[in-house]
């Protein structure tokens, strides 16, 4: 078996349209989406009209659930874009999106951690900035899921560890903004340092899953353009660089 991991397209239509295309030209059973889908400084709209005819098993991030807390005067501007963008039918579909999906018996989808879209699951944030997680750590938020593989969204960065009970984590990194910038616990950065679309591979021989961590070319000068326009210069700067 043969999946394509998608996480964190943030409504950045160009790139998601890129990933899609090398998705094609390669041979799987199965995509799958993270979540933290539509908000942004991008194409909300667009990005969910191209999703949802696709019918992929999908779960919601925390941007997905803040959009849908409807508390507009609280929202940060990434949300608050996406709510002011998507329709009625697009505001349905990410409302009946689970939090998390076990997807046969071997493969757990979630955002942040099995029991939290927020919490990093292979980062650990310390005052000092953000580190690989420790195998114990991973352990300790990776729970008593029991899926041999679990693949996790939320910090755009490609990682994976396979933990000494036999299980695989894989953040397969965001398709849609290559770094952002965060203050919850500690401020930190998060920066791939190539704007690059990014996506991952995972297949299944007998009973071990492998990971192919994927790296693609789009037009990120027209979407970090998008942004500027849209009054982010954040997302501008991140789109065309991979830093923040």
């Amino acid at each position: 078996m043969k999946i394509a991991a998608l996480s964190d397209i943030h409504g950045n239509l160009a790139a998601l349209d890129a990933v899609l295309e090398d998705i094609r030209l390669h041979s799987v059973d199965l995509i799958v989406n993270l979540g933290d889908i539509l908000s942004g400084a991008l194409c909300p709209r667009e990005t969910a009209d191209r999703l949802m005819p696709l019918g992929l098993p999908t779960i919601r991030g925390n941007h997905e659930r803040q959009v849908l807390a409807d508390d507009r005067e609280r929202m940060g501007q990434s949300d608050r874009w996406a709510l002011d963008h998507l329709r009625p039918d697009q505001l349905d579909w990410i409302a009946s999106l689970p939090s998390t999906l076990s997807v046969g018996e071997d493969v757990l989808l979630v955002h942040g951690t099995p029991e939290d879209d927020l919490t990093y699951l292979l980062e650990t944030v310390t005052h000092s900035g953000c580190r690989e997680a420790t195998p114990e750590e991973v352990e300790c938020r990776a729970g008593n899921a029991a899926s041999n593989l679990i693949l996790c969204g939320h910090t755009h960065i490609q990682r994976s560890m396979k933990l000494d009970d036999g299980r695989l984590i894989v953040n397969p990194g965001s398709v849609g903004l290559q770094a952002y910038e965060d203050d919850r616990p500690f401020p930190h950065r998060m920066e791939m340092r190539s704007p690059h679309a990014r996506y991952a591979f995972v297949t299944r021989i007998g009973s071990n899953w492998t990971v192919e961590f994927r790296a693609i070319e789009y037009d990120w000068d027209a979407a970090s353009a998008i942004a500027a326009e849209n009054g982010r210069h954040d997302w501008a700067v991140a789109l065309r660089s991979g830093c923040c």
